[in-house]
């Protein structure tokens, strides 16, 4: 299939080289006849009235030179033209049939982005032959392919799996409200009741659209703000928002926080300091502990926050850093999201460092943190 763009550019290519070529050849025929004309002019003198015989005509010698000067540019002009006519017809011909072997790739590669949709990203060029600038060209073209798709499904796995969990606090204010009106005789305790649930309920749907929007904002982006933190200021903070609620739930809290110089956005190092440690109070079991470490080091500084819990499969956890991943029942809070850690990952990433996570024995998961110090 030979596709407008890639005939117009043949036609430019084959243009160029059958003028680059006729230039040449003129070039060339010019060479050769200063080269004749400077050897016409050496012919010597002949004695007055000597004749002489060129191609059976006789003629006088003292216009030998100007006869011969005339003969060649003839034959220059006859045979020149001929074969400039032949080369640059045989520069155009093997122009357009190399230039089209040649933009065989390009083709396949406009053929393939104009197939291309939504629902196609899986098709691929593949191989090129011969190994050359277009190969790479593919190569490059199929690896961006791979990670529009891979964004592709991750985009339809998050919306999917927001919509489910947006639809469950949906769900529960529409039961409340149609169980409500559909009873006459509901007094005011049951009015007040039903005030309550769709309050809860529509707090956790704003706490996953806050979430939403700040996972949207983080993922991918840039940071805005960079500045020296001290990551144990940080926790400090992040605390304060978390302690009440473990207090409730009398979790031991454990402080190893030293001075730890971060570089980055304060309020995006809050958030992860204070996603950590909500994690690790509403994922946690009654009564549990929970440690926070601070250390810094010469290019890294750490931040640790392990805690109790129950039991996580090792296999799982990478998935964690998924949107809307929970692990295992034990560490699944009516109020979480499941985007904690994400938020958490694309944090981090922003700000270059890493994090990892690892299972605690007898139940529990630990979080490691590295942020750069500048």
């Amino acid at each position: 299939m030979n596709l407008p763009g890639t005939r117009s550019l043949r036609a430019r290519i084959t243009l160029l080289a059958t003028v680059l070529v006729a230039a040449v050849s003129l070039l060339l025929l010019w060479l050769a006849w200063t080269l004749v004309r400077d050897s016409l002019a050496a012919v010597p003198q002949m004695p007055p009235g000597s004749t002489v015989v060129v191609d059976g005509v006789t003629v006088d010698a003292s216009t030998l030179a100007e006869h011969l000067r005339v003969h060649a540019r003839d034959r220059m002009l006859l045979f020149g033209s001929i074969a400039f006519l032949l080369v640059v017809a045989a520069a155009a011909i093997l122009a357009w049939t190399f230039t089209s072997r040649v933009l065989l790739p390009l083709r396949e590669i406009t053929g393939t982005a104009r197939r291309l949709s939504v629902e196609s990203l899986g098709e691929r060029i593949g191989a090129v032959r011969p190994r050359d600038e277009l190969a790479v060209l593919a190569e490059t073209f199929d690896d961006m392919l791979d990670r529009l798709q891979a964004a592709f499904d991750a985009q339809r796995h998050f919306v999917a799996n927001a919509s489910h969990e947006l639809r469950t606090p949906l769900a529960v204010i529409r039961t409340e409200l149609d169980v409500t009106l559909a009873d006459d005789d509901a007094d005011e305790a049951e009015l007040r009741r039903m005030g309550g649930v769709v309050r809860d309920a529509t707090e956790r749907a704003g706490q996953l659209v806050n979430s939403l929007l700040l996972l949207a904002r983080t993922d991918g982006a840039g940071l805005g703000v960079r500045e020296p933190v001290d990551l144990a200021a940080v926790v400090d903070r992040a605390w304060r928002a978390a302690r009440a609620e473990a207090e409730q739930r009398g979790i031991r809290a454990t402080f190893a926080v030293v001075p730890a110089p971060a570089f980055g956005d304060p309020a995006l190092l809050e958030r992860i300091a204070g996603n950590l440690l909500e994690n690790a109070v509403r994922h946690n079991v009654e009564g549990g502990w929970l440690e926070v470490v601070t250390q810094p080091g010469p290019q890294w500084s750490t931040l640790r926050v392990r805690s109790s819990g129950g039991l996580v499969d090792p296999a799982t956890v990478a998935e964690l850093f998924e949107p809307f991943r929970r692990a295992g029942v034990a560490r699944t809070a009516r109020s979480g999201a499941g985007l904690g850690l994400s938020i958490v990952r694309a944090a981090v990433a922003a700000h270059g460092g890493s994090v990892t996570a690892e299972p605690i024995v007898g139940g529990g998961l630990g979080v490691t943190v590295h942020l750069p110090v500048r």
